[in-house]
């Protein structure tokens, strides 16, 4: 083998796995050089044959074909990408104003005088508590005898702790303990509810403003007209 052709090998000895150069593959340059250096490099009294030359020209030709069919489809997935980001963000912004039922239960308290809480229980129940906890972790107010029935069930807390007083602004979250008359456990899903301040385009997507915290679109699980309380 000729020394132009080594040279053209030598970082593919180990084609279709990494080397120490961390090429893994030829392409489509370094094909067209191998034939190159193929025909200046052949044997006078042994020529290629016609045949093997155009076998090998047609394989650069899918070669480059395959190349530029993936560097379509990488244009065209980058372009499908930008459009629904483009669309969400319309969309979200015509948002503005209406009020939402928000999956999850972390709501931030902004110095309002109080917030609605929500939770969906599959059973109707015996007892409901609902603890709120602050946003290092403590327990801040205990709300006994909350809403039991069977579906979505809505309660106002004030912001205050279980002395009365108002609580810091500051990330909150609240726990559902439903209980049956057994006092096993009953399952349910929480949300909380407000309106839809403004939308944030940020680098993990788009995210919606609802009284002074972030949720993200997928969270949303109703949204109404503020006027209708759904």
């Amino acid at each position: 083998m000729s020394s132009a052709i080594s040279d053209v090998l030598s970082g593919y000895s180990n084609y279709g796995s990494s080397s120490a150069s961390g090429t893994t593959a030829m392409g489509k340059e370094d094909f067209l050089k191998l034939m190159l250096a193929q025909l200046q490099n052949q044997d006078p009294l042994s020529p290629m044959e016609g045949t093997e030359f155009a076998s090998q020209l047609a394989q650069f030709t899918s070669l480059e074909q395959l190349i530029n069919l993936n560097d379509a489809m990488d244009t065209s997935i980058n372009a499908d990408y930008f459009l629904s980001q483009s669309i969400n963000n319309t969309l979200a912004a015509t948002l503005i104003g209406k009020e939402v039922k928000l999956s999850g239960n972390s709501f931030q308290n902004n110095g309002e005088e109080n917030t609605t809480l929500g939770y969906n229980l599959s059973n109707m129940a015996s007892s409901v508590t609902v603890k709120i906890y602050n946003e290092n972790g403590q327990l801040v107010r205990t709300i006994e005898n909350a809403p039991k029935s069977s579906g979505d069930n809505k309660l106002i807390w004030d912001f205050t702790d279980n002395e009365g007083n108002s609580v810091a602004q500051g990330k909150y979250t609240f726990k559902v303990e439903p209980k049956d008359s057994e006092d096993n456990l009953i399952s349910y899903t929480d949300f909380v509810l407000g309106n839809i301040e403004g939308v944030k385009f940020t680098s993990e997507g788009t995210m919606l403003v609802v009284n002074g915290a972030q949720y993200y679109l997928s969270d949303i699980m109703e949204i109404y007209n503020s006027s209708n309380e759904g």
